[in-house]
């Protein structure tokens, strides 16, 4: 027997096969469909040619905010796959390959990854946070995404309360202030055409740093993990800086707990996946 996993994207979805939820296989990867059911029909193409065993499971996650169930996308925010809102994932699934379906949100099932294979492995409460073209991230705790009733969007807390780096204009929250897509909007280039020497890099650092003060406050984390194109491509946010910044801002409130790069890469929502269905199966 086999088990799914899958990772549904903005820009890409990736598919691997588990045999022992433990370890997958080869991982096929394509273009993620703005049209609902022609990605659908891709993840099952991907599948069939993956294996020809019965599947005992399916689990993998989905960008956006899922409703209360997580049984489908309630509303992307990036705007970028519309046609998946409100369209019953689970159930097309389930209905494809006659297995249970687990899904969750694409931050914290790579959160779960990093939590049970990767960077956080051996932490009780551990904080992912990703920061790439927007923010996200999630609290796992014992091995489990922590309950909620909406999910997670720590990249949404507001930072600049008084609107003097952003101006009137812009909402000032965390995922504006240090986003891929903002500092493109911001600087009128792709980040990673700024030099790693130019100051915005530690500037970014310390606006990071404000929002993993908050998160620490609020969840009070064993590890917080960082990833996300904008803490591990080249340029990047360096994590010496968001370390120094932190522990400047929490001096005199509590001990800072590690702040890690994450070590799972594009896999981690696969790793995150195969994480929910050893814990089922």
């Amino acid at each position: 027997m086999s088990y799914v996993l899958f990772d549904i994207g903005g820009t890409n979805t990736r598919v691997a096969i588990s045999e022992d939820v433990k370890t997958f296989g080869k991982t096929v990867k394509f273009d993620t469909p703005n049209d609902f059911k022609e990605g659908i029909t891709l993840i099952e193409k991907a599948v069939r040619e993956l294996t020809k065993s019965e599947i005992r499971g399916v689990a993998g996650g989905i960008r956006g905010v899922l409703n209360e169930e997580k049984t489908e996308m309630l509303v992307d925010g990036g705007a970028v796959l519309t046609d998946w809102e409100e369209k019953p994932l689970v159930n097309e699934l389930k209905a494809r390959f006659k297995a249970p379906v687990y899904l969750e949100n694409d931050a914290a099932i790579v959160g779960l990854g990093e939590a049970m294979y990767g960077a956080g492995q051996g932490e009780e409460i551990v904080v992912y946070l990703t920061i790439s073209s927007g923010v996200g991230g999630a609290k796992i705790e014992s091995g489990e995404v922590d309950k909620a009733s909406y999910g997670f969007e720590p990249g949404h807390q507001i930072l600049d309360i008084d609107h003097t780096i952003l101006g009137e204009d812009e909402e000032p929250t965390l995922e504006n202030l240090v986003s891929g897509m903002a500092i493109e909007e911001r600087m009128g280039c792709k980040p990673y055409d700024i030099s790693q020497q130019d100051a915005v890099w530690d500037q970014l650092a310390y606006y990071l740093a404000h929002g993993i003060r908050n998160t620490i406050l609020y969840w009070s984390p064993d590890i917080v993990v960082l990833g996300g194109s904008m803490i591990v491509g080249d340029p990047r946010i360096l994590l010496k800086d968001v370390e120094t910044h932190t522990a400047e801002l929490m001096a005199n409130l509590m001990p800072v707990p590690s702040i890690v790069d994450a070590k799972l890469g594009d896999s981690g929502g696969l790793y995150g996946a195969m994480a929910i269905l050893n814990r089922l199966a």
